[in-house]
């Protein structure tokens, strides 16, 4: 089994007849996911995604796949495939136009519709070209070809990519739903034609990897929506996915068996519901009046009569419901509201979705989730349909994608069990370069592959270190010190002033730490140390010292020396 090592250089050029693979994103985590594939020069490029900051990375709002390694070979790029509009798969596609805007989009109906919207707002017009399963379109060196795959967005695709080299398949997101809510299946009599014709490389889905046994249909959440409604005399609010058409259509689906009114809240929710309803992805049931109503007409209307779809399942600060469970939304939480969390918790979130239903439960909701109810399905095949998958296709070598850690090797130890050989099994981190060639895969070179922070408008200005700086000042606040020193002798002037913010040190204590720091500038001048820089040094490391000392603390110090 080929896996990433510290000692990795740089990959080698690319020898004739083979196929590079480059992930730059979305192995080793949940998001960001992007792939890079190179024939003879020429790139193609899968998803283009975003990951979503975790608590210890405070005011950023996004981050991006690293684009490093594409710097200089924009031109090259032949096409970017985009396997569905979720946002870890699409929502790093318009920082990536910025630097060439006519890369031709490559997906389906719903995810280039979704896409186009997107990218409005970014002042982008895409070039953009419509495929659907079954069909084939190729790229330069790259022939494609589409299979409809099922999962919690419609028009989901997964792609195989034909070269000289060989060939892969990549799955995208899917599952196995028997009984999907649109009719249309993962399409397995295409896999495994593809598989007899001979698959080279599988790139599969991992999410579940752990997860034993075969998925629950998304019509299972029906009858406990219906139930929900049937037993709730107040007003509804489900929240969940902006992009989750299939979930919205049943939500729609019982407001109208029940009499309800639904409206929209939230501006991706608003812009993606409509696009899908003006496709034909989702139906609004026919009623009296209008099942649709504006949610400040909502307002006004008799709780029993309406249900709001909104967004903020997963604890989002800035989501609709974040900010009604905080007061801070013009949709007030009432006493016997019921509250539906219809998704699940992406890794990371957890400690943001239950402040979140603690703050609807201290308003009088009653909350209604996937631990306690059955209001979601997942989106990705466990393992029974991952084995199934592994046998139709009977792939020479395989690579697990879209997962973190624990789950590549889940998935890797599946493809073993199903037949593929040990040495044939490759598991790589972000930025680890694969090899594809004469029917062998192996990893042979590392690219530059760190995060990208996005905050507010500022795109990578954002470092490690200071957003590890962010961290020491909301957790220990910070201590400035003021001095006036002679640039000639380095002796004291003015000062020490000492501003305390944050950091649990009481004003008035800080009288004891000013002896010392006149103490430690004396023998500093009497050493004959002028330097301003290390006159503010000496300040940092004399307040440190006395502030671990007296409070076991380590706040950010931030001495200012001024010379006269």
């Amino acid at each position: 089994m080929s896996h990433p090592h510290p000692e990795l250089g740089a990959p080698p050029a690319l020898p004739s007849g083979t196929l590079r693979i480059v992930g730059l994103g979305g192995l080793g985590e949940i998001g960001r996911n992007m792939t890079v594939f190179e024939y003879q020069g020429r790139l193609l490029i899968v998803d283009c995604g975003v990951l979503f900051p975790e608590p210890d990375q405070p005011g950023v709002d996004l981050i991006l796949p690293d684009f490093t390694s594409l710097d200089g070979r924009l031109d090259d790029i032949e096409a970017m495939v985009l396997t569905h509009a979720h946002e870890d798969h699409i929502g790093a596609v318009p920082y990536l136009l910025r630097r060439r805007d006519n890369i031709p989009l490559v997906g389906s109906r719903l995810t280039l519709a979704l896409i186009r919207s997107k990218l409005t707002e970014h002042r982008i017009t895409p070039a953009a070209v419509e495929v659907a399963e079954g069909g084939h379109q190729s790229f330069g060196p790259f022939d494609l070809e589409f299979f409809a795959v099922n999962h919690s967005i419609p028009d989901a695709l997964a792609v195989a990519i034909t070269t000289p080299a060989g060939v892969v398949l990549h799955t995208g997101d899917f599952k196995m739903d028997q009984l999907p809510l649109d009719g249309r299946l993962t399409d397995l009599g295409g896999f495994a034609r593809r598989g007899a014709e001979g698959v080279d490389l599988l790139m599969s889905d991992s999410t579940n990897a752990e997860v034993p046994g075969i998925v629950t249909s998304e019509r299972a959440i029906s009858p406990v929506l219906n139930e929900i409604f049937a037993s709730t005399q107040q007003r509804i609010i489900v929240a969940c996915f902006a992009s989750h058409v299939h979930r919205v259509q049943q939500v729609l689906d019982a407001a109208a068996a029940h009499r309800r009114r639904v409206a929209f809240v939230g501006r991706s929710m608003v812009r993606n519901m409509g696009v899908a309803r003006d496709l034909g992805y989702l139906r609004v049931p026919s009623v009296r009046g209008g099942l649709l109503v504006d949610p400040r007409d909502a307002e006004g209307m008799p709780p029993g009569e309406v249900v709001l779809v909104c967004t903020g399942s997963q604890g989002e600060p800035m989501s609709a419901l974040s900010r009604m469970a905080a007061r801070d939304h013009p949709i007030r939480i009432a006493e016997g509201d019921t509250v539906i969390l219809a998704s699940s918790l992406i890794p990371g979130n957890e400690s943001a979705v239950y402040r979140v239903i603690n703050e609807l439960t201290r308003w009088g909701a009653r909350v209604v989730h996937k631990g306690n109810a059955l209001v979601h399905v997942s989106g990705h095949a466990p393992a029974g349909e991952l084995l199934y998958v592994l046998n139709q296709v009977k792939p020479r070598n395989f690579m697990p994608v879209h997962g973190e850690w624990r789950h590549l090797r889940a998935h890797a130890q599946l493809a073993e069990l199903t037949g593929v050989p040990h040495g044939n099994v490759v598991i790589a981190e972000d930025g680890v370069v694969v090899d594809l060639a004469q029917g062998q895969a192996k990893v042979v070179g590392k690219v530059p592959c760190g995060y990208v922070y996005v905050d507010g408008l500022s795109v990578g200005e954002v470092t490690e270190s200071s957003l590890k700086d962010r961290r020491i000042l909301g957790e220990e606040g910070f201590l400035s010190v003021v001095i006036v020193v002679d640039s000639t002798s380095g002796k004291l002037v003015a000062g020490p002033e000492i501003h305390a913010r944050g950091s649990g040190i009481d004003e008035s204590a800080l009288s004891e730490v000013r002896p010392k720091i006149e103490e430690a500038l004396a023998r500093a001048a009497a050493d004959g140390i002028n330097d301003a820089h290390q006159l503010g040094q000496l300040v940092r490391r004399t307040v440190g010292r006395w502030v671990n000392d007296s409070y076991r603390r380590r706040p950010m110090i931030i001495p200012v020396v001024i010379e006269v």
